[in-house]
């Protein structure tokens, strides 16, 4: 049985374009990125933390296959979590307009047993945008709850020049990847 330690629509509709069959587990995971902490290893420890949460859940279940996976944005070494509010997406937006970024995205894969990750890494780059470009994308409330505060797959797509690497990866689940290590514990896709 497979399991998604994520509460993420996105994920849930990336895992569902595979066509696998899963239920949703709720974990509470701390997305705190520690000080002098690599972008890549932040991702991946947050990853794996929820997937290890995700089994806890489940850990008398027979067979149970927990996946656990992080997003983030990173510019300039920062990391660019989700924004709590239109100024802090503001600024965010602010800051990527005009420039590359980098999007890492982690999978963690996890039984009783066995435990293995992979990760995405893909380049972004947003157009320049103009204060009521960013503006009217804040209002349309899209920015809340992704990292870097866009939505590859929404009203953003308009301002996103370049892309290279995974378009599911940046969405929060490189399908690629996922599929390759469902496949190494067995589970077919």
């Amino acid at each position: 049985m497979l399991y998604l330690a994520s509460q993420s629509p996105r994920r849930r509709q990336l895992l569902e374009q595979l066509g696998l069959q899963f239920t949703v587990l709720d974990v509470d995971v701390p997305e705190l990125h520690r000080e002098g902490e690599p972008a890549a290893d932040y991702v991946s420890r947050v990853a794996r933390e929820k997937a290890g949460a995700g089994l806890l859940q489940v850990a008398g279940v027979p067979g149970a296959l927990v996946l656990g996976a992080d997003t983030e944005v990173v510019l300039d070494g920062d990391v660019f979590g989700k924004p709590a509010d239109a100024a802090a997406a503001t600024v965010m937006l602010q800051r990527l307009q005009g420039r590359r970024h980098r999007v890492i995205s982690t999978v963690w894969l996890v039984d009783s047993g066995r435990e293995e990750s992979a990760t995405s890494l893909s380049e972004v780059s947003f157009a320049a945008m103009d204060e009521s470009a960013i503006a009217a994308y804040v209002a349309s409330g899209e920015p809340y709850g992704r990292a870097g505060a866009y939505a590859i797959q929404g009203l953003a797509a308009a301002h996103i020049d370049h892309l290279s690497g995974s378009f599911s990866g940046v969405m929060g689940l490189p399908l690629h990847e996922t599929a390759r290590l469902l496949r190494r514990f067995g589970h077919p896709v």
